[in-house]
């Protein structure tokens, strides 16, 4: 299994990049805006659809948020790349000048779609990034 490991600096408090993160069905809106330009919530289940700008669609299911450790675990069940397993987990840490480091972590099978995956996972980190720095992650 290939794992996709991303982080980047985002000049915000830890709080308000976790409350962006933690509202599964806003990410469109507050986390990564014109990355992802759609996603609905299934009244059923809580899993997400999103629609990503290059026209891509996933269902993401929640797996678990922790808020004391400000991380967020999703697995995708259904993709535009047929993935066999494709999990992710997303963690906002506290830097000591009070801003944030995002780590996101993507584990995927087979391990040839590291590679898209990755590329994806850096448009999307440079959009939340820009983002949660111009709204400081509200």
């Amino acid at each position: 299994m290939a794992s996709v490991y991303k982080e980047a600096a985002i000049a915000a408090p830890p709080e308000d990049v976790w409350t962006a993160l933690a509202d599964f069905g806003a990410v469109h809106e507050r986390l990564a805006p014109g990355f992802v330009v759609a996603c609905t919530v299934d009244a059923y289940d809580g899993a997400r659809t999103v629609t990503f700008a290059n026209g891509a669609v996933a269902r993401e299911a929640l797996v678990g948020a922790d808020a004391e450790h400000r991380r967020l675990a999703y697995t995708v069940v259904d993709g535009p790349l047929g993935a066999e397993h494709h999990n992710a987990s997303a963690q906002v840490l506290a830097e000591p000048d009070g801003t944030s480091r995002f780590v996101w972590v993507t584990d995927v099978l087979p391990d040839h779609l590291a590679g898209p995956i990755g590329q994806m996972m850096d448009q999307g980190l440079a959009v939340m990034v820009a983002t949660l720095t111009r709204s400081g992650g509200t």
